[in-house]
């Protein structure tokens, strides 16, 4: 997916730039950038972050960096910020950015004269295509209004010119931007985790395709907002931080009553609720409270080295990750009945294994509940998970079994309590090896967030959503 950060102040900006991106970290794991703007003269550094953090990366360019306005991005695809010269003036634009058409734009700009300079993975850097779509509007909200019309799929993003930041949401509003209030200044986010320790109060959300400009002095609004929203209801589920929060309900908090709900709901007996950390850990709490059973650590994450982490690419490295991130705590599983609390299923790797190494460790049953419903439909508007096919999920490749096509009656399927989701959620349980499987319902999660179904994207879920 991934996560930027801008500030705009009356003093110099390099140390708190350096420190609200990476507080964007949990967001990606690929690739990183900041820039920054002084007296017109813009300093860029990127680095592939895949086999360190940010930090020891950019730590030593600090002091190439100057000014008072700076953006960065941590991205789990392109190489970004990418610094632009066109009629519209000099800017540094960073994206969080899905382009689905975009080898149709690409031949389209190449036939009418564009060009483009970054490549990898033998296509396009995703953000340039963003910024040449800007280029042909005849402003810069124009510019933006652009890329709202013409990609498929989603953009928000930060624009640094000279003493300002422009800010500009998603058409629909699929990510979240932020803007926090400081002593000297405004700073824009996807995540509002980055703003208080650096000293910045969150005072606005912006809209669906909503633009705002921010300065050291205040905020304008250069785009008044669209009514329509489909924000993504894994940025709860998942992506976000506990402490954040989007449209002014908190990650945490949604996690905790999901759990807790489903708890109330559950007479499964065990002796405790744990967690799959880090994600599951709200939720187990809240469950261990729905329930009215203990909750404890039954299986950790070995933190000093085995951060957060998207899932790997290979087959064979989910394999090892999910092996050696978290260790069962065979002193507290011996013997007992337990309620493991995760965020979803994907393909069903990491899980297996994990279930594996808890019946090795001694507990007597293993019983998985879910925070969200299952993963029928692969994510069009996110870069949700490494998925390059809707048959590396584990639910269409059971469905596909079943049915004889993967494609069949996915809405039957996608019915809570249906005879077929039943089934596909039976075969799921048996192909893992647990001793029961719950999933969250969709109904539970739109509760949990606050929000009306309508202003939340759960296509995934239930092939809901659209452009």
């Amino acid at each position: 997916m991934g996560g930027f950060f801008g500030l705009t102040s009356k003093t110099n900006c390099v140390n708190r730039l350096f420190y609200g991106v990476d507080y964007n970290s949990h967001m990606g794991t690929k690739r990183a950038g900041m820039a920054t703007v002084c007296d017109g003269i813009f300093t860029r550094s990127i680095h592939n972050i895949e086999n360190s953090y940010f930090r020891t990366k950019f730590e030593n360019d600090l002091k190439d960096f100057s000014g008072n306005s700076g953006i960065g991005v941590i991205s789990d695809t392109d190489a970004q910020p990418i610094i632009v010269n066109c009629h519209l003036g000099k800017f540094a634009i960073v994206t969080v950015a899905r382009i689905n058409n975009i080898a149709e734009l690409e031949k389209e700009m190449l036939d009418k004269g564009h060009h483009f300079c970054e490549h990898s993975y033998d296509i396009i850097n995703p953000t340039e295509m963003i910024a040449a779509l800007i280029s042909d509007g005849a402003d810069i909200v124009s510019g933006i209004e652009n890329v709202y019309r013409r990609i498929k799929g989603s953009c928000s993003m930060l624009l640094l010119l000279e003493g300002r930041i422009i800010a500009a949401r998603d058409f629909l509003g699929r990510t979240p931007v932020l803007i926090g209030k400081g002593d000297d200044g405004y700073a824009a986010a996807s995540e509002s985790c980055a703003f208080a320790n650096l000293g910045f109060d969150v005072c606005y959300n912006l809209g669906p395709g909503e633009i705002v400009e921010i300065t050291a002095d205040g905020m304008k609004q250069l785009r008044a907002p669209e009514q329509e929203m489909q924000i993504c209801s894994f940025l709860w589920i998942y992506y976000g931080y506990p402490v954040c929060q989007y449209e002014g309900r908190n990650v945490d908090r949604m996690r905790y009553v999901t759990g807790r709900e489903m708890g109330k709901e559950d007479d499964t007996e065990v002796d405790f609720v744990s967690a799959i950390p880090d994600s599951g850990i709200g939720m187990a709490l809240g469950y261990s409270q729905g329930k009215g059973v203990p909750y404890l650590r039954g299986i950790v994450k070995y933190t000093p080295t085995w951060p957060r982490s998207f899932t790997p690419s290979t087959q064979e490295r989910r394999e090892l990750v999910a092996k050696m991130k978290l260790i069962p705590n065979k002193s507290l599983l011996r013997g007992r009945r337990v309620i493991f609390c995760d965020d979803s299923i994907v393909r069903g790797t990491q899980l297996r294994d994990n279930v594996c190494d808890m019946f090795d460790a001694g507990v007597k049953e293993v019983h998985m509940r879910i925070s969200c419903p299952p993963l029928i439909y692969p994510c069009e508007y996110l870069n949700f998970t490494a998925s390059k096919s809707e048959l590396e999920l584990i639910t269409r490749r059971i469905i596909g079994e079943l049915e004889g096509d993967h494609n069949k009656n996915l809405k039957a399927y996608a019915t809570t309590g249906s005879p077929e989701y039943n089934r596909m959620v039976e075969e799921i349980r048996r192909r893992l090896k647990l001793t029961s499987l719950r999933f969250s319902s969709i109904e539970n999660i739109v509760e949990a967030i606050g929000l009306p179904k309508c202003k939340i994207c759960t296509h995934c879920f239930d092939g809901s959503s659209h452009d």
